[in-house]
């Protein structure tokens, strides 16, 4: 999960952490075709990285009418998915729009039950399938301090706050719209390889003990707190977009990524 904390002044600070979602639905457990997304987050990080059981990758991107993400920062996501997976059959995205849930606040539940109704693309034959929502109202648990604006719950699934993102960007004292969806789209998406410790095995304890699955490197794009760089003045580039340290992509090439 991230979470965005506000700074109104130059530095924009992200606070990150997992929540795993894990369930025992026996009506999902007794449909092999779901199940195998329907697991806990990083469970499938192995399928991700390497091309043991999955070639290609499809990405089925719904967006809530109205809040659709920038094609700028999708781009961003697939190449990050190809700097860092093996994928030789290439990464496809697959786009389309749905009405609003006309919800204000959501829980990782309910938005669990909505992909349930909503998704239609799984994993079959070579193809690895990734959902990744995009809606228009709050997380549930946001306060006047912090707002979450990603949670990767299910190990083939992530959910964007996009309303949220599209509210805290694009000012003058904020992240631009771009670099701030593509931090979230990444940072989630590491999720589900694995970081930190959570499906990709660490290689030296770089744990993170006090934030959850996250990397104690200040810098690391895994860091529950990602300061360096994020100033109002360079926030404009892909190139300021927080990278993976040096353990982290440890981690990820140890368990069959590039």
């Amino acid at each position: 999960m991230l979470k965005y904390t506000f700074r109104y002044f130059l530095v924009a600070s992200f606070i990150f952490f997992v929540s795993c979602a894990k369930d025992d639905d026996s009506q999902e457990t007794n449909n092999p075709t779901k199940s195998a997304n329907r697991q806990g987050t990083g469970d499938s990080a192995n399928d991700f990285l390497s091309e043991d059981n999955f070639t290609d990758l499809v990405i089925e991107v719904v967006y809530v009418e109205g809040f659709e993400p920038s094609q700028s920062s999708l781009d961003n996501l697939v190449s990050f998915i190809n700097q860092r997976c093996y994928k030789s059959g290439g990464v496809e995205i697959n786009k389309r729009s749905i009405v609003s849930p006309n919800k204000e606040l959501f829980t990782i539940e309910e938005i669990d039950s909505i992909e349930k109704e909503i998704r239609t693309h799984y994993n079959s034959g070579s193809r690895l399938a990734l959902f990744a929502f995009f809606v228009d109202g709050e997380y549930k648990d946001n306060d006047e301090n912090s707002v979450v604006l990603g949670v990767a719950y299910r190990n083939t699934s992530f959910v964007i706050f996009e309303e949220t993102i599209q509210k805290f960007s694009n000012d003058f004292t904020e992240p631009s719209r771009v670099l701030l969806e593509s931090t979230v789209y990444r940072h989630e998406f590491s999720h589900l390889l694995g970081l930190v410790d959570l499906g990709s095995e660490m290689q030296a304890d770089h744990l993170d003990t006090e934030n959850g699955h996250h990397c104690d490197v200040e810098t690391c794009l895994m860091n529950y707190r990602v300061e360096s760089g994020i100033n109002v003045g360079g926030m404009i580039s892909e190139e300021n977009i927080p990278k993976l340290d040096s353990q982290c992509l440890a981690d990820l090439r140890a368990n069959g990524g590039r």
